[in-house]
């Protein structure tokens, strides 16, 4: 049964559902395990360190009795040596065995005792040789046979063997613990890398199967679409044929309709001579008397005002019909002229251009900065500058006489081997409902104080396209705007990919 995308989804959601289940319950088994077998660790370190200062200690105490003993019956000052070396000693090891001991609150009074006994003892000793040291020997017998000192040191060894007896069984439990807690961590590892495979082997026989359907279903349409390249190559000919009649029809047409222009445009002159001539002859003869001769009213009504109006009128509408042919063939002849792809230096064209127009720009005290992070690209150098040329005249054309204005161009890489041109500037704006009409050719935004045609955002569209790229727009009315140009780094890869 083929897999559908909606089983595979399904499919791939539950094992990855499964698998995740599977992986959290093994970190957290594992952080659980990891946190026991710390506090096991810990455990047996302190069990160690309590056993290793009270097995110290003891054999400090034992070192300092013997050396004593030693002393008094030789009463040789080497005898005395380790006792004096095992005194200062004691102290500090029995204050790391309180230290050790401290979180425990039941050893804090066996420890009390055990410090006094100790300190007991210590002076005892202390005594004993000073009374040796002295010559009074027997003195010093009196003292060993009140046997307390004996009492106190028998108190310290039966605490001291309490203590490494413990830490002993505290030593093997934590052995213990930590080998069942790692045996507990395999099986959890086990169960859990045995769940994980057994999902990975199930996606990966649910992709294989998918794949597999994919690559025939891709063979499938390769065999469907078998010489669809060779049509898409013939149709895009055609097209560029299409384009070319129409291109060519466009030319004839405009060329043809300025001959009969020119020929209604010397009439006009003509006409307007005459007109002239009619209205100074008017002008100049005494307005007549007779209120009852309309006649002649009219006809110096018609000679001074209403034919030189009308002529005024002629002439103008021929302007604007002249001036758009002449758009018409401009756009027509780009579209015809052949694309010549060359080494261009962006930032040379974009600095190039900036200084054609920083004369009308320094005017309001506005400045034009170029910001080119793009190397060398191959296009037709001619079209680019004129598509910035336009750019740049528009924006000190519409420039907001209220402020300075301030241009920026600046270029850098995209995806896809593509490079961005943007033109800003801080103009008047274009509103949010002009930003596509402005690319139509006889279309303009906002109010017509300029001069023109509404040709230029047009034939850059058209020659923007032409190099393989596109010529979009940013704007707020009152604010600026900003054009972007998206261009291919190479020309001819496009040319070559459209069969021009």
């Amino acid at each position: 049964m083929p897999i559908s995308s909606k089983t595979l989804v399904r499919s791939t959601a539950l094992l990855l559902l499964v698998g995740l289940l599977a992986l959290v319950g093994i970190v957290g088994t594992t952080i659980w395990l990891v946190e026991r077998t710390q506090l096991y660790f810990n455990e047996v370190i302190e069990a160690r360190e309590a056993r290793s200062a009270a097995v110290d200690l003891r054999a400090m105490v034992q070192d300092a009795i013997a050396s004593e003993r030693g002393y008094i019956i030789t009463q040789d000052n080497k005898y005395l040596e380790p006792y004096l070396a095992a005194v200062p000693q004691i102290d500090e090891t029995l204050a790391r065995l309180e230290s050790v001991l401290l979180p425990y609150p039941q050893a804090a009074e066996p420890m009390q005792q055990l410090r006094e006994d100790i300190t007991f003892k210590l002076s005892e000793m202390a005594r004993i040789v000073d009374l040796v040291q002295g010559g009074q020997r027997a003195e010093a017998a009196e003292i060993i046979r009140t046997d307390t000192g004996k009492e106190a040191m028998d108190r310290a060894n039966t605490f001291f063997a309490g203590l490494i007896s413990a830490a002993d069984m505290r030593l093997e439990q934590g052995a213990d613990d930590q080998r069942s807690t790692a045996n507990l961590l395999r099986i959890v590892s086990v169960v859990g890398a045995l769940v994980i495979f057994g999902v990975v082997g199930g996606a990966i026989v649910v992709a294989l199967k998918y794949t597999q359907e994919i690559a025939n279903a891709r063979r499938e349409v390769e065999e469907a679409n078998l010489g669809l390249e060779a049509r898409v190559l013939e149709r895009t000919a055609d097209l560029g044929k299409a384009n070319e009649e129409i291109q060519r029809f466009a030319y004839i047409v405009t060329h043809d309709l300025r001959a009969p222009l020119v020929n209604i445009m010397g009439f006009t002159s003509e006409l307007e001579t005459g007109v002239e001539a009619v209205k100074a002859y008017m002008e100049g003869q005494p307005d007549s008397a007779d209120p009852e001769d309309l006649e002649g009213q009219q006809a110096r009504l018609a000679a001074t005002e209403d034919l030189p109006e009308a002529v005024t009128f002629i002439r103008a509408a021929t302007r604007k019909m002249d001036g758009l042919i002449n758009a018409i063939l401009k756009i027509s002849r780009e579209g015809r002229r052949q694309l010549k792809p060359e080494k261009v230096n962006l930032a040379e064209v974009a600095e190039n251009s900036a200084a054609a127009v920083q004369h009308q720009v320094a005017e309001s005290d506005g400045a034009v900065e170029t910001d080119i992070r793009v190397p060398n690209i191959i296009t037709d150098k001619l079209s680019i500058e004129q598509v910035l040329g336009n750019m740049l005249d528009n924006a000190v054309k519409y420039r907001d006489p209220e402020r300075p204005l301030r241009i920026a161009i600046r270029g850098r890489h995209t995806t896809g081997n593509r490079v961005v041109l943007e033109i800003e500037d801080n103009g008047r704006g274009i509103a949010d409902t002009d930003h596509e009409r402005v690319f139509e050719l006889f279309r303009r935004s906002g109010s017509q104080t300029q001069p023109g045609e509404g040709i230029g955002l047009a034939h850059v569209r058209t020659m923007v396209r032409s190099l393989g790229g596109d010529v979009t727009l940013r704007s707020k009315l009152g604010e600026g705007t900003t054009f972007v140009i998206n261009l291919p780094r190479d020309l001819r890869g496009y040319m070559g990919s459209t069969g021009a």
